[in-house]
């Protein structure tokens, strides 16, 4: 898919060993990720993510949560510095929150349109620089995986197997192929990956 900028759509998400991104509770069940979220691979690799990009492309749920969280830790100056660095970048970064339900964007420097993701995305890649990021709206990156839109997959892969919730990878997408670029492996046996896609 070729497109007039040289911008990128980058997506991150953590999975378990058997492809999850939440536990078989439901979207809030996180429990065998708390331990690897922390750690100097899992922190580095959130470094990584946000530094080359200059919009964050985000589902309604996550825009909310985010919020609420990522706000608070960009105003502590005892966090972590990795952490807070990407909470300063979301704060202060161009957000497109994709909603069919919001009337008017939850942040600052954000706004809400009611649009198919792989629509929205292109549109983005036609004007600005950097990479536009997808960071855990599963709600959007799903769509874009479907519609081959996506440049760069960075994942976290946590050593835990927990038998139910929602994967990533669903039947029916389109085949591709990755191009492996980047992986450190954390002390608890979490990996950071980073995928470039072939094209």
């Amino acid at each position: 898919m070729t497109h007039s900028t040289d911008r990128r759509v980058t997506a991150n998400l953590t999975l378990t060993l058997d492809g999850r991104y939440h536990g078989p509770g439901g979207p809030a069940d996180f429990a065998a990720f708390a331990p690897y979220v922390s750690t100097d691979v899992a922190r580095d690799h959130l470094t990584r993510i946000w530094e080359g990009a200059t919009t964050a492309l985000l589902g309604r749920v996550n825009a909310e949560g985010f919020l609420g969280y990522w706000s608070s830790v960009a105003e502590d100056e005892n966090a972590d510095p990795r952490d807070r660095g990407y909470a300063k970048w979301l704060v202060d970064t161009e957000k497109v929150v994709l909603s069919t339900t919001l009337t008017r964007a939850p942040w600052e420097r954000a706004r809400v349109v009611n649009a198919p993701a792989a629509d929205v995305a292109a549109d983005l890649r036609e004007t600005g620089s950097g990479d536009i990021l997808v960071n855990s709206s599963t709600s959007v990156i799903k769509p874009l995986l479907a519609a081959d839109m996506i440049d760069r997959l960075y994942l976290m892969i946590v050593p835990e197997i927990v038998g139910g919730g929602q994967r990533l990878f669903d039947d029916g997408l389109p085949a591709s192929t990755w191009t492996l670029t980047r992986q450190e492996t954390g002390k608890l046996g979490e990996i950071a990956l980073v995928y470039d896609r072939a094209r």
